[in-house]
């Protein structure tokens, strides 16, 4: 191999450098993705059958029925403490909750976590909002809404009727999440 060929793979190594970098600075993250479940016509979804039917531990290891939820427009995050998105969105989500307090609508954290890790975190945020701990099998029923990729965070907005309005795959854009509780 010669000089001209040394230098010729350096200025295109280069080039390819160059074009690497400015991708990365112009990489822009993707919106969440929202969807739409289709009505039921009236009928709850069997997903938020599921959902109600579960009793999950609180942080303090006593099992709750989630039932409790049923009749009020109610959002349900799916999270975990090593998610960044759910540990950003979080604080938000709290305020959120903390402000309404439960008059229009209530907000359930579902942990994909040990509960040890879940009381740590919640420890050090105060999150306002209950929050359950479901291991695993939570991203199960995250998958019942629709989340089939199992990605986090997931959140479920669920009406008074039972029936899934919508749901949200990443950190919540909460202009749009105020927005569509306005409408319930």
């Amino acid at each position: 191999m010669n000089k001209k060929h040394v230098a010729a793979y350096a200025a295109v190594a280069a080039m390819f450098g160059i074009m690497g970098a400015l991708v990365a600075i112009n990489k822009k993250d993707p919106p969440p993705i929202t969807t739409a479940i289709a009505p039921t016509g009236g009928k709850p979804h069997t997903a938020v059958d599921n959902l109600f039917a579960q009793s999950l531990n609180d942080l303090q290891g006593n099992p709750q029925p989630l039932s409790k939820w049923r009749g009020k427009p109610l959002v349900v995050n799916f999270w975990a403490t090593w998610c960044a998105p759910c540990v950003q969105e979080m604080p938000e989500l709290s305020e959120l909750a903390a402000l309404d307090a439960g008059k229009t609508f209530n907000v359930i954290g579902i942990g994909i976590d040990s509960p040890s890790n879940m009381n740590e975190f919640a420890a050090k945020l105060k999150i306002s909002y209950p929050l359950y701990v479901a291991g695993m099998g939570g991203t199960e029923l995250s998958r019942e809404f629709g989340n089939s990729a199992g990605g986090l965070p997931y959140t479920v907005l669920i009406g008074a009727d039972g029936q899934v309005r919508k749901t949200y795959l990443g950190k919540l854009k909460f202009d749009e999440l105020r927005a569509d509780l306005a409408e319930l």
